[in-house]
């Protein structure tokens, strides 16, 4: 692990609008005559179909979805992030074998820029808001993990902590796998309709939430809450901490700095930060929570149990 860039890193971002909803049938016009978006072509599929996930939400949605019909496949090592990661050659190889490759999309999968995978069995799940993304206007090079130096710079890509575009992810992989298996329809809306249940659930709650935290100002140990910060409102500004990594005087003396301005309270970091850490934060009156945005497989639970353990610490910011 090399030690982390501690240069402080606003939360500059620009959100591209929206897009508009669908137009409304004209009158009068047979809708048989509409032309249809082209579905992909698929190698028909026997037994499971087997499915390559490019980070563990997406791994996790698919599972839900898919149930008995799927095989899910999740290549990154546990101690590696998967934005970063780099597949070997026998990764590769698993990859384009797979009947279906779930990408998360937002510029996530760096190794993509390097690798050749069949068109027809890929799927970019959050390229139904793209017009949406966030991105992020200045960045420092860092490094932590296995991955080497790399920036945050350029489109925000943790797009599932936004539970509505988690929603959203989900349901294109639904889709697809409708496209997959058409027999099994009624089985894979059922299984969306469950997960959908849930992840409306977790909106939901966080949006309480956020509307307890209010404007108060918060400060994240790492560039990675654009979409978190956008879709339930919170004031958010983020430094390049590391939760393994105790800041050394001119980290803490660069937090203070920008504490003058952005007077946060709490700190949200994506893991379980070092003692030390936590113990240097309480010194200048600022606690400590943890945001877990769960790229990666946990050790224990699922997805869903991250983030309900996300809520539960969310919850001490807003004085529950």
């Amino acid at each position: 692990m090399k030690p982390a860039s501690f240069l402080l890193l606003p939360l500059a971002i620009t959100a591209v609008a929206l897009a508009p909803a669908c137009k409304p049938t004209p009158p009068g016009t047979d809708e048989a005559s509409i032309p249809k978006p082209e579905a992909k072509s698929h190698e028909a599929t026997t037994g499971l179909i087997q499915i390559q996930a490019a980070n563990y939400p997406l791994a996790y949605f698919a599972d839900r979805i898919g149930g008995a019909e799927v095989k899910v496949h999740f290549l990154a090592p546990a101690d590696e992030d998967p934005a970063f990661w780099q597949p070997s050659e026998a990764d590769i190889a698993a990859l384009q074998k797979a009947n279906l490759i779930v990408l998360n999309g937002a510029t996530y999968s760096k190794w993509l820029d390097k690798v050749t995978l069949p068109e027809s069995k890929t799927l970019d799940t959050s390229s139904g808001f793209k017009s949406a993304y966030i991105e992020v206007k200045e960045a420092t090079t860092h490094s932590h993990g296995k991955t080497g130096e790399h920036s945050h710079a350029g489109i925000a890509f943790t797009t599932w902590i936004d539970f509505k575009q988690a929603l959203q992810q989900a349901d294109a992989i639904r889709e697809e796998l409708q496209r997959i298996r058409p027999e099994q329809i009624e089985l894979f809306a059922l299984n969306f309709d469950l997960l959908k249940t849930d992840l409306m659930a977790l909106d939901s709650e966080l949006g309480a939430i956020a509307k307890k935290i209010g404007s108060q100002p918060l400060v994240a140990s790492h560039p990675v809450y654009q979409y978190l910060a956008r879709r339930y409102a919170l004031n958010l500004q983020a430094v390049h901490w590391e939760p393994e990594t105790v800041p050394d005087d001119a980290a803490m003396a660069d937090l203070q700095k920008l504490l003058t301005g952005h007077p946060a309270k709490w700190m949200i970091w994506e893991g379980e930060p070092a003692k030390e850490s936590v113990e240097k934060l309480k010194a200048i009156g600022v606690q400590s929570v943890v945001f877990d945005p769960c790229g990666n497989k946990p050790e224990s639970g699922n997805w869903l149990d991250v983030m309900k353990a996300n809520l539960a610490e969310m919850k001490k910011v807003a004085g529950e």
